[in-house]
């Protein structure tokens, strides 16, 4: 049986920090956990990039990094550990005394905290730094994915995800297509 990972979704950090559903298809416990963004789509892999402007070691034996990566529309903090040794590594090289660009692809994870608030990191994958021009075109492919979810958020014939993030998200398409907007006019601004 052949393992096939799942297509990493491009998502801005201000849609990816609304998201607070969570998925789960069956109760065996190595099924996927996708997150349901509040465009409509569940995912369980992203694809993400920005500059990388802060990065901590956490631990001696069990080491842990942890970075934020900011897009135009917000911050995203990612993770690696020694469970994610190939990103761990690409991470533990970048000097963030002088901020990069990075393309991350990662699963992202869900956490409540116990005044009910859902925080969203990603657990990198793979870790690539890359320069402007290479940010500026996954912004314009976020800006593409983003805004066919809106549209399909608008359909008359919604598909079962459709709904439940309609019920949870109460986020107008309008909010999505200015985010968008707003994030093409930043990069059309540097």
């Amino acid at each position: 049986m052949s393992y096939e990972r799942e297509p990493a979704k491009r998502v801005f950090a201000a849609e990816l920090r609304e998201a607070s559903k969570t998925i789960k298809d069956t109760e065996d416990e190595k099924s996927p956990v996708y997150l349901l963004l509040p465009t409509g789509e569940r995912c369980n892999r992203v694809l993400i990039a920005g500059t990388i402007t802060q990065k901590d070691k956490v631990g001696d034996q069990n080491i842990l990094y942890r970075a934020r990566v900011s897009d135009p529309t917000g911050i995203f903090y990612i993770n690696a550990s020694s469970y994610q040794p190939e990103a761990m590594h690409q991470l533990a090289k970048i000097d963030t005394a002088n901020p990069s660009f990075v393309v991350v692809v990662g699963k992202p994870n869900a956490y409540t905290t116990p005044d009910g608030k859902t925080l969203i990191s990603v657990r990198a994958e793979s870790i690539l730094v890359v320069n402007q021009e290479t940010r500026d075109l996954w912004i314009q492919d976020a800006a593409r994915s983003t805004l066919d979810r809106v549209d399909a958020l608008s359909s008359e014939s919604p598909s079962a995800d459709i709904l439940l993030a309609r019920e949870t998200y109460h986020l107008s398409p309008d909010h999505w297509k200015k985010m968008v907007s707003d994030a093409l006019s930043r990069i059309m601004q540097l």
